[in-house]
């Protein structure tokens, strides 16, 4: 049987009278890809925010690794990219990874950073440079090469393809996929639906605080009697817009 990696039960979240969550169940079973699609607004960095205990639920469970989410150890397996990332700008691209290689009690490995810097197309030199002066992508970049180097075999990532230009984004689909062959889980919010296509083996959709359909996403086009993905989302959340 499968072990579960991610595990939630019956999560709610209010912030005074709006219902953010309601009722959420949702499972990731260890070295699965779950992508978890909405609008703005729909919830799903709320959702993420209780996985991580930066804010409690209002009701329900939520358990990493079988641990209660509460509990620091059960997020030592984790790392985690926010959408809206913003590394210290006063350090250098270069001072950052090493803070957080350091952060993730990971050797600084030369052949391994550089490898790393390849697949997201980041150019080596720009990491001299301090952060304030990176571009948003390039940005991005350093903070998923940041995940990438963390060690940890789950993976929580808040828009991740967000700001990357068109060669990073299949090099980093591309190293996701081999590491899936390694054994990463990864639960991952996204707008794009291409990219949950190409490397989820489920997706979730979640839309004003429910999710509305959880299975294969070879499956979401029948289930929703569309053609293309596109499609298929339409007709789910149409019938509650």
């Amino acid at each position: 049987m499968d072990r579960a990696a991610i595990q939630f039960k019956g999560v709610s979240k209010r912030f005074g009278k709006l219902q953010v969550l309601d009722n959420v169940d949702l499972h990731l079973r260890e070295g699965e890809f779950l992508g978890l699609v909405g609008i703005n607004g729909a919830g799903k960095t709320t959702l993420i925010k209780c996985l991580l205990d930066l804010c409690a639920p209002s009701g329900g469970s939520i358990e990493i690794f079988g641990l209660l989410h509460a509990q620091p150890a059960s997020r030592s397996r984790l790392a985690f990219l926010p959408e809206r990332f913003i590394p210290p700008n006063f350090a250098t691209g270069n001072e950052f990874l090493r803070f957080m290689t350091a952060m993730h009690r990971q050797p600084w490995q030369l052949n391994k950073v550089e490898a790393t810097l390849h697949t997201l197309d980041l150019d080596p030199p720009v990491l001299r440079k301090p952060v304030r002066h990176l571009s948003k992508g390039t940005a991005q970049k350093l903070g998923l090469a940041a995940t990438l180097l963390s060690g940890k075999d789950l993976y929580v990532l808040d828009e991740p393809m967000s700001g990357l230009d068109p060669k990073a984004r299949a090099l980093f689909k591309r190293d996701l996929l081999a590491r899936k062959r390694q054994g990463l889980t990864l639960f991952f919010t996204s707008h794009m639906l291409a990219d949950i296509s190409a490397l989820c083996d489920r997706m979730a959709v979640l839309h004003q605080g429910q999710i509305l359909y959880q299975g294969a996403p070879a499956a979401f086009c029948e289930h929703f009697g569309a053609t293309d993905m596109e499609g298929a989302y339409l007709n789910c959340v149409g019938a509650t817009s």
